[in-house]
Protein backbone atom coordinates (compact mmCIF):
# COMPACT_ATOMS: atom_id res chain seq x y z
CA UNK A 1 0.00 0.00 0.00
CA UNK A 2 1.64 3.29 -0.50
CA UNK A 3 0.58 7.17 -0.88
CA UNK A 4 2.71 9.09 -3.45
CA UNK A 5 6.05 6.90 -3.11
CA UNK A 6 6.09 6.16 0.40
CA UNK A 7 5.74 2.56 1.62
CA UNK A 8 3.38 2.67 4.88
CA UNK A 9 3.76 -0.38 6.60
CA UNK A 10 0.31 -2.04 8.26
CA UNK A 11 1.60 -5.91 8.81
CA UNK A 12 4.40 -6.65 10.90
CA UNK A 13 7.45 -7.91 9.36
CA UNK A 14 7.64 -11.21 8.56
CA UNK A 15 3.78 -11.44 8.54
CA UNK A 16 2.05 -13.31 5.86
CA UNK A 17 -1.28 -12.58 3.67
CA UNK A 18 -3.17 -14.60 1.29
CA UNK A 19 -5.93 -12.66 -0.24
CA UNK A 20 -8.82 -13.77 -2.08
CA UNK A 21 -9.24 -16.69 -4.28
CA UNK A 22 -5.68 -18.02 -3.23
CA UNK A 23 -7.29 -17.73 0.47
CA UNK A 24 -9.68 -19.55 -0.29
CA UNK A 25 -8.12 -22.30 -2.05
CA UNK A 26 -5.72 -22.77 0.41
CA UNK A 27 -8.12 -23.17 2.69
CA UNK A 28 -10.40 -25.28 0.96
CA UNK A 29 -7.70 -27.94 0.17
CA UNK A 30 -6.06 -27.79 3.54
CA UNK A 31 -9.70 -28.83 4.61
CA UNK A 32 -10.38 -31.42 2.11
CA UNK A 33 -6.72 -33.00 3.01
CA UNK A 34 -8.00 -33.76 6.63
CA UNK A 35 -11.20 -35.03 5.17
CA UNK A 36 -9.31 -37.50 2.68
CA UNK A 37 -7.28 -38.69 5.55
CA UNK A 38 -10.65 -40.16 7.60
CA UNK A 39 -12.47 -40.64 4.27
CA UNK A 40 -10.82 -44.41 4.15
CA UNK A 41 -12.14 -45.74 7.59
CA UNK A 42 -16.16 -44.81 6.83
CA UNK A 43 -18.41 -47.74 6.54
CA UNK A 44 -17.97 -51.56 7.41
CA UNK A 45 -15.44 -52.36 5.61
CA UNK A 46 -13.53 -49.15 6.03
CA UNK A 47 -9.37 -49.77 7.13
CA UNK A 48 -8.29 -48.41 10.35
CA UNK A 49 -4.89 -45.81 11.05
CA UNK A 50 -2.36 -46.69 12.76
CA UNK A 51 -1.23 -42.97 14.41
CA UNK A 52 2.33 -43.11 15.86
CA UNK A 53 2.55 -39.72 18.31
CA UNK A 54 6.08 -37.95 19.16
CA UNK A 55 6.63 -40.30 22.20
CA UNK A 56 6.41 -43.37 20.09
CA UNK A 57 3.16 -44.00 21.45
CA UNK A 58 0.34 -46.04 18.93
CA UNK A 59 -3.09 -45.83 18.40
CA UNK A 60 -4.68 -48.26 16.24
CA UNK A 61 -8.36 -46.81 15.13
CA UNK A 62 -10.83 -46.08 12.83
CA UNK A 63 -12.64 -43.53 14.97
CA UNK A 64 -12.66 -40.32 13.05
CA UNK A 65 -12.43 -38.14 15.97
CA UNK A 66 -9.93 -40.58 17.42
CA UNK A 67 -7.89 -39.89 14.30
CA UNK A 68 -8.19 -35.96 14.27
CA UNK A 69 -7.13 -35.46 18.13
CA UNK A 70 -4.02 -37.29 17.46
CA UNK A 71 -3.11 -35.74 14.57
CA UNK A 72 -1.23 -32.44 15.31
CA UNK A 73 -3.10 -30.04 12.65
CA UNK A 74 -1.48 -26.75 12.24
CA UNK A 75 -3.84 -25.44 9.50
CA UNK A 76 -6.23 -23.08 10.74
CA UNK A 77 -8.57 -23.72 8.09
CA UNK A 78 -8.18 -27.76 9.13
CA UNK A 79 -8.56 -26.60 12.46
CA UNK A 80 -12.44 -26.23 11.95
CA UNK A 81 -12.71 -30.00 10.78
CA UNK A 82 -11.16 -31.33 13.88
CA UNK A 83 -13.92 -29.31 15.98
CA UNK A 84 -16.50 -30.33 13.73
CA UNK A 85 -15.55 -34.13 14.67
CA UNK A 86 -15.39 -32.80 18.11
CA UNK A 87 -19.10 -31.33 18.14
CA UNK A 88 -20.29 -34.54 16.59
CA UNK A 89 -18.68 -36.65 18.92
CA UNK A 90 -19.85 -34.95 21.94
CA UNK A 91 -23.41 -34.55 20.87
CA UNK A 92 -24.15 -37.82 19.00
CA UNK A 93 -20.92 -40.11 19.81
CA UNK A 94 -21.11 -41.43 16.38
CA UNK A 95 -21.04 -40.12 12.44
CA UNK A 96 -17.78 -38.17 12.95
CA UNK A 97 -15.96 -40.22 10.18
CA UNK A 98 -19.40 -39.15 7.93
CA UNK A 99 -19.63 -35.09 9.18
CA UNK A 100 -16.04 -34.74 8.28
CA UNK A 101 -15.83 -36.09 5.13
CA UNK A 102 -19.47 -34.36 4.22
CA UNK A 103 -17.59 -30.70 4.69
CA UNK A 104 -14.48 -31.78 2.28
CA UNK A 105 -16.88 -32.54 0.03
CA UNK A 106 -19.00 -29.45 0.39
CA UNK A 107 -16.07 -27.44 0.07
CA UNK A 108 -14.52 -29.24 -3.08
CA UNK A 109 -18.10 -28.58 -4.84
CA UNK A 110 -17.62 -24.83 -3.81
CA UNK A 111 -14.39 -24.78 -5.71
CA UNK A 112 -16.19 -25.34 -9.20
CA UNK A 113 -18.83 -22.83 -8.36
CA UNK A 114 -16.13 -20.22 -7.24
CA UNK A 115 -14.18 -21.38 -10.62
CA UNK A 116 -17.21 -20.57 -12.43
CA UNK A 117 -17.38 -17.06 -10.93
CA UNK A 118 -20.40 -18.27 -8.26
CA UNK A 119 -19.77 -15.35 -5.37
CA UNK A 120 -18.96 -17.05 -2.09
CA UNK A 121 -21.90 -14.95 -0.21
CA UNK A 122 -23.99 -16.94 -2.76
CA UNK A 123 -22.82 -20.33 -2.71
CA UNK A 124 -23.39 -19.96 1.53
CA UNK A 125 -26.75 -18.65 1.31
CA UNK A 126 -27.86 -21.83 -0.77
CA UNK A 127 -25.33 -23.91 1.50
CA UNK A 128 -27.55 -22.38 4.58
CA UNK A 129 -31.54 -22.87 2.17
CA UNK A 130 -30.56 -26.65 1.44
CA UNK A 131 -29.42 -27.61 4.77
CA UNK A 132 -32.89 -26.46 6.38
CA UNK A 133 -34.91 -27.76 3.38
CA UNK A 134 -32.55 -30.70 4.27
CA UNK A 135 -33.36 -30.85 8.16
CA UNK A 136 -37.23 -30.90 7.04
CA UNK A 137 -36.60 -33.89 4.81
CA UNK A 138 -34.57 -35.88 7.84
CA UNK A 139 -38.28 -35.46 9.68
CA UNK A 140 -40.32 -36.68 7.39
CA UNK A 141 -38.42 -39.83 6.23
CA UNK A 142 -37.20 -40.83 10.31
CA UNK A 143 -38.91 -43.75 11.88
CA UNK A 144 -40.01 -44.05 15.38
CA UNK A 145 -38.08 -45.71 18.18
CA UNK A 146 -39.80 -46.96 21.64
CA UNK A 147 -37.41 -46.56 24.34
CA UNK A 148 -38.55 -50.00 25.70
CA UNK A 149 -37.59 -51.55 22.35
CA UNK A 150 -34.74 -53.54 23.34
CA UNK A 151 -34.60 -55.17 20.13
CA UNK A 152 -35.01 -51.74 17.43
CA UNK A 153 -31.96 -50.54 20.30
CA UNK A 154 -30.11 -53.53 19.71
CA UNK A 155 -29.81 -53.19 15.78
CA UNK A 156 -28.66 -49.53 16.48
CA UNK A 157 -26.11 -50.36 18.53
CA UNK A 158 -24.53 -53.70 16.25
CA UNK A 159 -25.12 -50.52 13.28
CA UNK A 160 -22.65 -48.79 15.08
CA UNK A 161 -20.49 -51.30 15.59
CA UNK A 162 -20.52 -52.70 11.87
CA UNK A 163 -17.61 -50.37 10.96
CA UNK A 164 -15.41 -51.25 14.05
CA UNK A 165 -12.91 -54.13 14.66
CA UNK A 166 -15.11 -55.25 17.25
CA UNK A 167 -17.95 -56.32 14.45
CA UNK A 168 -17.34 -60.21 15.36
CA UNK A 169 -18.36 -59.68 18.83
CA UNK A 170 -21.19 -56.85 17.77
CA UNK A 171 -24.25 -59.68 19.32
CA UNK A 172 -22.61 -59.49 22.87
CA UNK A 173 -21.22 -56.00 22.60
CA UNK A 174 -24.69 -54.39 21.77
CA UNK A 175 -26.27 -56.46 24.56
CA UNK A 176 -24.13 -55.07 27.16
CA UNK A 177 -24.38 -51.05 24.92
CA UNK A 178 -28.07 -51.50 25.28
CA UNK A 179 -28.49 -53.21 28.78
CA UNK A 180 -26.34 -50.67 30.37
CA UNK A 181 -27.89 -47.10 28.80
CA UNK A 182 -31.45 -49.24 29.47
CA UNK A 183 -30.44 -49.53 33.30
CA UNK A 184 -29.47 -46.14 33.59
CA UNK A 185 -32.43 -44.37 31.14
CA UNK A 186 -34.58 -42.29 33.36
CA UNK A 187 -37.86 -40.30 32.24
CA UNK A 188 -37.30 -36.48 34.00
CA UNK A 189 -40.43 -34.06 32.93
CA UNK A 190 -41.80 -36.42 30.58
CA UNK A 191 -39.02 -36.19 28.50
CA UNK A 192 -36.57 -39.79 28.49
CA UNK A 193 -32.39 -38.44 29.95
CA UNK A 194 -29.64 -40.62 29.99
CA UNK A 195 -26.37 -39.78 32.12
CA UNK A 196 -23.55 -41.63 30.88
CA UNK A 197 -21.62 -41.00 34.00
CA UNK A 198 -23.56 -43.35 35.59
CA UNK A 199 -21.73 -46.02 33.22
CA UNK A 200 -18.30 -47.58 35.18
CA UNK A 201 -16.01 -48.79 31.88
CA UNK A 202 -13.24 -50.48 33.40
CA UNK A 203 -10.16 -51.78 31.35
CA UNK A 204 -8.29 -55.23 31.90
CA UNK A 205 -6.31 -56.80 29.58
CA UNK A 206 -5.91 -60.34 28.99
CA UNK A 207 -9.03 -63.03 28.00
CA UNK A 208 -10.61 -62.22 24.48
CA UNK A 209 -13.38 -59.52 24.44
CA UNK A 210 -16.33 -61.70 24.53
CA UNK A 211 -15.35 -62.47 28.51
CA UNK A 212 -16.05 -58.54 28.39
CA UNK A 213 -19.27 -58.09 30.85
CA UNK A 214 -22.18 -56.20 32.35
CA UNK A 215 -22.14 -56.17 36.25
CA UNK A 216 -24.88 -54.46 38.11
CA UNK A 217 -22.79 -52.70 40.61
CA UNK A 218 -19.28 -50.91 40.91
CA UNK A 219 -16.09 -52.08 40.33
CA UNK A 220 -13.27 -50.37 42.22
CA UNK A 221 -9.39 -51.30 40.89
CA UNK A 222 -8.19 -51.75 44.08
CA UNK A 223 -7.16 -54.47 47.08
CA UNK A 224 -7.61 -54.59 50.54
CA UNK A 225 -4.97 -52.27 51.76
CA UNK A 226 -3.91 -55.39 54.49
CA UNK A 227 -4.10 -59.37 53.97
CA UNK A 228 -5.35 -60.21 57.09
CA UNK A 229 -8.89 -58.65 56.12
CA UNK A 230 -11.66 -60.43 54.68
CA UNK A 231 -12.20 -61.05 51.03
CA UNK A 232 -15.93 -61.25 50.88
CA UNK A 233 -18.22 -59.21 52.32
CA UNK A 234 -22.41 -60.00 52.39
CA UNK A 235 -24.72 -57.33 53.79
CA UNK A 236 -22.13 -54.41 53.40
CA UNK A 237 -22.26 -51.25 55.21
CA UNK A 238 -20.51 -49.34 53.57
CA UNK A 239 -18.15 -45.94 55.05
CA UNK A 240 -16.86 -43.38 51.90
CA UNK A 241 -13.87 -41.24 53.54
CA UNK A 242 -12.49 -38.45 51.78
CA UNK A 243 -9.84 -37.97 55.34
CA UNK A 244 -6.83 -40.03 55.66
CA UNK A 245 -6.96 -42.46 58.34
CA UNK A 246 -3.48 -41.29 59.59
CA UNK A 247 -2.03 -39.30 61.77
CA UNK A 248 -1.76 -35.51 60.75
CA UNK A 249 1.03 -34.01 60.00
CA UNK A 250 1.65 -29.80 61.31
CA UNK A 251 1.11 -27.45 59.27
CA UNK A 252 4.48 -25.46 60.03
CA UNK A 253 7.61 -26.90 61.00
CA UNK A 254 7.32 -27.87 64.66
CA UNK A 255 9.86 -29.74 66.88
CA UNK A 256 9.08 -31.73 69.57
CA UNK A 257 12.38 -32.53 71.82
CA UNK A 258 12.28 -35.80 74.23
CA UNK A 259 14.52 -36.01 76.79
CA UNK A 260 13.31 -39.56 78.89
CA UNK A 261 12.79 -42.40 77.74
CA UNK A 262 9.13 -42.67 79.55
CA UNK A 263 8.31 -39.45 77.27
CA UNK A 264 8.63 -41.09 74.19
CA UNK A 265 6.83 -44.29 74.99
CA UNK A 266 3.96 -41.75 76.10
CA UNK A 267 4.22 -39.92 72.86
CA UNK A 268 3.81 -43.26 70.95
CA UNK A 269 0.66 -44.59 73.09
CA UNK A 270 -0.84 -41.13 72.47
CA UNK A 271 -0.33 -41.55 68.57
CA UNK A 272 -1.78 -45.37 69.05
CA UNK A 273 -4.95 -44.29 71.15
CA UNK A 274 -5.30 -41.39 68.57
CA UNK A 275 -5.51 -44.32 65.36
CA UNK A 276 -7.40 -46.74 67.32
CA UNK A 277 -9.97 -44.24 68.43
CA UNK A 278 -10.35 -43.58 64.13
CA UNK A 279 -10.95 -47.57 63.79
CA UNK A 280 -13.52 -47.96 67.11
CA UNK A 281 -15.27 -44.93 65.42
CA UNK A 282 -15.77 -46.55 62.04
CA UNK A 283 -16.71 -49.93 64.02
CA UNK A 284 -19.37 -48.11 66.49
CA UNK A 285 -21.03 -46.88 63.50
CA UNK A 286 -21.52 -50.36 62.00
CA UNK A 287 -19.50 -50.30 58.99
CA UNK A 288 -17.98 -53.49 57.86
CA UNK A 289 -16.68 -51.93 54.62
CA UNK A 290 -14.63 -48.76 54.12
CA UNK A 291 -13.31 -46.98 51.13
CA UNK A 292 -10.96 -44.31 51.51
CA UNK A 293 -9.08 -41.66 48.78
CA UNK A 294 -6.38 -40.96 51.02
CA UNK A 295 -3.91 -42.99 53.09
CA UNK A 296 -4.36 -45.47 55.58
CA UNK A 297 -1.20 -45.75 58.60
CA UNK A 298 -0.32 -49.45 58.71
CA UNK A 299 -1.68 -49.38 62.57
CA UNK A 300 -5.06 -48.14 61.26
CA UNK A 301 -4.86 -51.04 58.73
CA UNK A 302 -3.81 -53.77 61.69
CA UNK A 303 -7.02 -52.69 63.73
CA UNK A 304 -9.10 -52.52 60.70
CA UNK A 305 -8.21 -56.23 60.02
CA UNK A 306 -8.77 -57.29 63.41
CA UNK A 307 -11.99 -56.09 63.96
CA UNK A 308 -12.94 -58.04 60.33
CA UNK A 309 -13.31 -54.90 58.14
CA UNK A 310 -12.60 -54.62 54.83
CA UNK A 311 -10.41 -51.61 53.86
CA UNK A 312 -9.59 -49.93 50.43
CA UNK A 313 -7.30 -46.53 50.33
CA UNK A 314 -6.46 -44.79 47.65
CA UNK A 315 -9.52 -44.79 45.83
CA UNK A 316 -10.16 -42.71 42.87
CA UNK A 317 -12.61 -39.48 43.18
CA UNK A 318 -15.02 -40.65 40.15
CA UNK A 319 -15.12 -43.99 42.05
CA UNK A 320 -15.92 -42.41 45.43
CA UNK A 321 -18.41 -40.36 43.49
CA UNK A 322 -19.95 -43.69 41.79
CA UNK A 323 -20.11 -45.75 44.89
CA UNK A 324 -21.86 -42.44 46.90
CA UNK A 325 -24.26 -42.80 44.14
CA UNK A 326 -24.72 -46.37 43.87
CA UNK A 327 -25.13 -47.17 47.82
CA UNK A 328 -26.62 -44.51 48.88
CA UNK A 329 -23.34 -43.11 50.91
CA UNK A 330 -22.69 -39.98 51.95
CA UNK A 331 -18.66 -39.41 51.52
CA UNK A 332 -17.54 -38.06 54.46
CA UNK A 333 -14.31 -35.24 54.95
CA UNK A 334 -14.13 -35.48 58.75
CA UNK A 335 -14.14 -38.91 60.94
CA UNK A 336 -15.66 -37.71 63.92
CA UNK A 337 -18.83 -36.61 61.75
CA UNK A 338 -19.56 -40.36 60.36
CA UNK A 339 -22.48 -41.51 61.61
CA UNK A 340 -24.58 -45.08 60.83
CA UNK A 341 -27.30 -42.62 58.52
CA UNK A 342 -23.77 -41.93 56.50
CA UNK A 343 -23.45 -45.41 55.82
CA UNK A 344 -23.85 -47.25 52.10
CA UNK A 345 -25.54 -50.23 51.31
CA UNK A 346 -24.53 -53.39 49.02
CA UNK A 347 -25.50 -56.97 49.14
CA UNK A 348 -21.69 -58.29 48.35
CA UNK A 349 -18.61 -56.55 48.61
CA UNK A 350 -15.92 -59.57 47.04
CA UNK A 351 -12.58 -59.25 45.80
CA UNK A 352 -11.88 -61.34 42.71
CA UNK A 353 -9.04 -61.81 40.98
CA UNK A 354 -8.30 -60.47 37.28
CA UNK A 355 -5.20 -61.30 35.32
CA UNK A 356 -3.38 -61.43 38.14
CA UNK A 357 -4.76 -58.21 39.80
CA UNK A 358 -7.42 -58.11 42.67
CA UNK A 359 -10.40 -55.86 41.95
CA UNK A 360 -13.32 -55.33 44.11
CA UNK A 361 -16.25 -55.67 42.89
CA UNK A 362 -19.42 -53.78 44.83
CA UNK A 363 -22.76 -55.47 43.97
CA UNK A 364 -26.31 -55.78 44.71
CA UNK A 365 -26.46 -51.63 45.41
CA UNK A 366 -29.67 -50.34 46.67
CA UNK A 367 -29.85 -47.71 43.59
CA UNK A 368 -29.50 -50.35 40.11
CA UNK A 369 -28.56 -46.95 38.20
CA UNK A 370 -24.83 -47.52 38.93
CA UNK A 371 -23.77 -49.80 36.04
CA UNK A 372 -20.11 -51.00 35.15
CA UNK A 373 -18.68 -52.85 32.52
CA UNK A 374 -15.80 -54.56 32.53
CA UNK A 375 -13.77 -55.11 29.11
CA UNK A 376 -11.65 -57.95 28.20
CA UNK A 377 -9.27 -58.25 25.11
CA UNK A 378 -5.65 -59.67 24.28
CA UNK A 379 -4.01 -56.18 24.31
CA UNK A 380 -4.01 -52.97 25.55
CA UNK A 381 -4.48 -51.66 21.52
CA UNK A 382 -6.84 -53.99 21.22
CA UNK A 383 -9.06 -53.04 24.90
CA UNK A 384 -8.63 -49.26 23.87
CA UNK A 385 -10.25 -49.75 20.72
CA UNK A 386 -13.14 -51.47 22.56
CA UNK A 387 -13.55 -48.83 24.76
CA UNK A 388 -14.06 -46.50 21.94
CA UNK A 389 -16.64 -49.37 19.99
CA UNK A 390 -18.49 -49.09 22.72
CA UNK A 391 -18.37 -45.66 23.70
CA UNK A 392 -19.95 -45.41 20.13
CA UNK A 393 -22.14 -47.59 20.39
CA UNK A 394 -23.86 -46.64 24.14
CA UNK A 395 -24.16 -43.03 22.65
CA UNK A 396 -26.21 -43.82 19.89
CA UNK A 397 -28.17 -46.15 22.22
CA UNK A 398 -29.00 -43.03 24.46
CA UNK A 399 -29.16 -40.52 21.87
CA UNK A 400 -31.81 -42.79 20.14
CA UNK A 401 -33.76 -43.08 23.66
CA UNK A 402 -33.56 -39.70 23.99
CA UNK A 403 -34.67 -38.76 20.76
CA UNK A 404 -37.16 -41.69 20.11
CA UNK A 405 -36.17 -41.27 16.31
CA UNK A 406 -34.08 -43.11 13.73
CA UNK A 407 -33.00 -43.01 10.33
CA UNK A 408 -31.97 -45.59 7.87
CA UNK A 409 -27.72 -45.94 6.97
CA UNK A 410 -25.97 -47.57 3.99
CA UNK A 411 -26.40 -43.79 2.45
CA UNK A 412 -29.74 -44.70 1.83
CA UNK A 413 -30.50 -41.27 3.99
CA UNK A 414 -27.77 -39.30 2.27
CA UNK A 415 -29.74 -40.16 -1.27
CA UNK A 416 -33.09 -39.75 -0.25
CA UNK A 417 -32.37 -35.94 0.84
CA UNK A 418 -29.93 -35.38 -2.32
CA UNK A 419 -33.43 -36.37 -4.76
CA UNK A 420 -35.54 -33.66 -2.40
CA UNK A 421 -33.32 -31.50 -2.64
CA UNK A 422 -32.93 -31.46 -6.39
CA UNK A 423 -36.51 -31.07 -6.61
CA UNK A 424 -36.59 -28.21 -4.18
CA UNK A 425 -33.44 -26.18 -5.90
CA UNK A 426 -35.64 -25.85 -9.51
CA UNK A 427 -38.09 -24.28 -7.34
CA UNK A 428 -35.99 -21.36 -5.81
CA UNK A 429 -34.88 -19.80 -9.08
CA UNK A 430 -31.75 -17.32 -9.09
CA UNK A 431 -28.34 -18.19 -8.55
CA UNK A 432 -28.76 -20.26 -5.36
CA UNK A 433 -30.42 -23.08 -7.20
CA UNK A 434 -26.74 -24.29 -8.48
CA UNK A 435 -25.16 -23.81 -4.67
CA UNK A 436 -28.29 -26.00 -3.35
CA UNK A 437 -27.73 -28.62 -6.19
CA UNK A 438 -24.11 -28.47 -5.31
CA UNK A 439 -24.83 -29.76 -1.83
CA UNK A 440 -27.20 -32.36 -3.26
CA UNK A 441 -24.31 -33.62 -5.13
CA UNK A 442 -21.96 -33.63 -1.93
CA UNK A 443 -24.49 -35.86 0.08
CA UNK A 444 -23.86 -37.98 -2.25
CA UNK A 445 -20.53 -38.79 -0.94
CA UNK A 446 -21.62 -41.18 1.93
CA UNK A 447 -22.61 -43.85 -0.18
CA UNK A 448 -19.75 -42.97 -2.76
CA UNK A 449 -17.41 -43.24 -0.10
CA UNK A 450 -18.79 -46.37 1.37
CA UNK A 451 -19.08 -48.45 -1.74
CA UNK A 452 -15.32 -47.20 -2.77
CA UNK A 453 -13.87 -48.52 0.87
CA UNK A 454 -15.73 -51.75 -0.36
CA UNK A 455 -14.27 -52.00 -3.37
CA UNK A 456 -17.12 -51.31 -5.40
CA UNK A 457 -17.89 -49.06 -8.47
CA UNK A 458 -19.15 -46.31 -7.02
CA UNK A 459 -20.90 -44.54 -10.26
CA UNK A 460 -22.66 -47.94 -10.70
CA UNK A 461 -24.02 -48.19 -7.02
CA UNK A 462 -24.91 -44.41 -7.09
CA UNK A 463 -26.85 -44.51 -10.36
CA UNK A 464 -28.43 -47.55 -9.25
CA UNK A 465 -29.27 -45.85 -5.61
CA UNK A 466 -31.08 -43.53 -7.66
CA UNK A 467 -33.04 -45.38 -9.89
CA UNK A 468 -34.63 -47.28 -6.38
CA UNK A 469 -34.67 -43.85 -4.49
CA UNK A 470 -36.48 -42.36 -7.68
CA UNK A 471 -39.33 -45.26 -7.75
CA UNK A 472 -40.09 -44.28 -3.97
CA UNK A 473 -37.46 -46.46 -2.05
CA UNK A 474 -36.84 -44.55 0.11
CA UNK A 475 -34.62 -46.77 2.53
CA UNK A 476 -32.60 -48.32 -0.42
CA UNK A 477 -29.04 -48.34 0.40
CA UNK A 478 -25.35 -49.89 -0.48
CA UNK A 479 -25.22 -53.51 1.27
CA UNK A 480 -21.25 -53.19 1.28
CA UNK A 481 -21.10 -56.85 2.24
CA UNK A 482 -23.02 -57.68 -1.43
CA UNK A 483 -22.62 -54.88 -3.47
CA UNK A 484 -26.43 -54.97 -4.33
CA UNK A 485 -28.48 -51.50 -3.13
CA UNK A 486 -31.00 -52.86 -0.97
CA UNK A 487 -33.61 -51.99 1.87
CA UNK A 488 -31.86 -50.76 4.57
CA UNK A 489 -34.71 -50.78 7.21
CA UNK A 490 -35.32 -54.43 6.59
CA UNK A 491 -31.17 -55.11 6.61
CA UNK A 492 -31.50 -53.25 10.20
CA UNK A 493 -28.74 -50.82 9.07
CA UNK A 494 -30.21 -47.63 10.89
CA UNK A 495 -28.96 -44.83 13.44
CA UNK A 496 -30.15 -42.02 15.17
CA UNK A 497 -31.70 -39.16 14.41
CA UNK A 498 -29.81 -36.98 15.80
CA UNK A 499 -26.44 -38.26 14.17
CA UNK A 500 -27.59 -37.65 10.50
CA UNK A 501 -29.01 -33.96 11.93
CA UNK A 502 -26.15 -33.01 13.89
CA UNK A 503 -23.46 -33.86 10.75
CA UNK A 504 -25.89 -32.08 8.25
CA UNK A 505 -25.72 -29.05 10.84
CA UNK A 506 -22.23 -28.73 11.50
CA UNK A 507 -20.80 -29.86 8.11
CA UNK A 508 -22.96 -26.76 6.69
CA UNK A 509 -21.97 -24.43 9.11
CA UNK A 510 -17.66 -25.45 8.98
CA UNK A 511 -18.34 -25.60 5.13
CA UNK A 512 -19.88 -21.62 5.48
CA UNK A 513 -17.07 -20.45 7.62
CA UNK A 514 -14.37 -21.41 5.97
CA UNK A 515 -15.85 -20.11 2.05
CA UNK A 516 -16.46 -16.87 4.02
CA UNK A 517 -12.74 -16.48 4.51
CA UNK A 518 -11.65 -14.46 1.82
CA UNK A 519 -7.87 -12.93 3.32
CA UNK A 520 -5.26 -15.06 5.56
CA UNK A 521 -3.08 -12.68 7.65
CA UNK A 522 -0.72 -14.97 9.54
CA UNK A 523 1.59 -13.01 11.86
CA UNK A 524 5.19 -14.02 12.16
CA UNK A 525 6.36 -17.37 13.76
CA UNK A 526 2.79 -19.11 12.02
CA UNK A 527 4.10 -20.44 9.30
CA UNK A 528 4.14 -24.32 10.65
CA UNK A 529 4.87 -26.80 8.35
CA UNK A 530 2.08 -27.76 5.51
CA UNK A 531 -0.57 -30.32 5.47
CA UNK A 532 1.19 -32.68 3.62
CA UNK A 533 4.06 -32.18 5.88
CA UNK A 534 2.23 -33.02 9.14
CA UNK A 535 -0.07 -35.79 8.29
CA UNK A 536 3.27 -37.47 6.93
CA UNK A 537 5.03 -36.68 10.16
CA UNK A 538 2.51 -37.87 12.22
CA UNK A 539 2.90 -41.73 10.57
CA UNK A 540 -1.02 -41.83 9.44
CA UNK A 541 -0.61 -45.35 7.87
CA UNK A 542 -3.49 -47.44 6.49
CA UNK A 543 -4.08 -51.36 8.16
CA UNK A 544 -6.57 -54.14 7.90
Amino acid sequence: MAMGNAPILILKEGSKREKGKDAQYNNIMAARAIADAVRSTLGPRGMDKMLVDSMGDVVITNDGVTILKEIDVEHPAAKMLVEVAKTQDEECGDGTTTAVVLTGELLKKSIDLIDANVHPTIITAGYRMAANKAMEVLDTISVKVEPKDRETLMKIAKTAMMSKSISGSKELMAQVAVDSVSNVAEKVNGKWQVDMDNIQVTKKHGGSMDDTQLIAGIIVDKEPVHPGMPKRIEKAKIALLDVALEIKKTEIDAKIEITDPTQMHAFLDEEERMLRQMVDKIKSVGANVVFCQKGIDDLVQHFLAKEKIYAGRRVKKGDMEKLSKATGATIISKITELDAADLGKADLVEVRKIQEEEMTFVTGCKNPKAISILIRGGTDHVVAEIERSLDDAMSVVSVAIEDGRMLTGGGSTAVEVALRLREYSSSVGGREQIAIDAYASALEVVPTALAENAGLDPIDILIEMRRSHKAGKKHAGVNVFTGQVEDMLANDVVEPFRVGKQAISSATDAAVMVLRIDDVIASKGMGGPSMKDQIGKEGLADVD
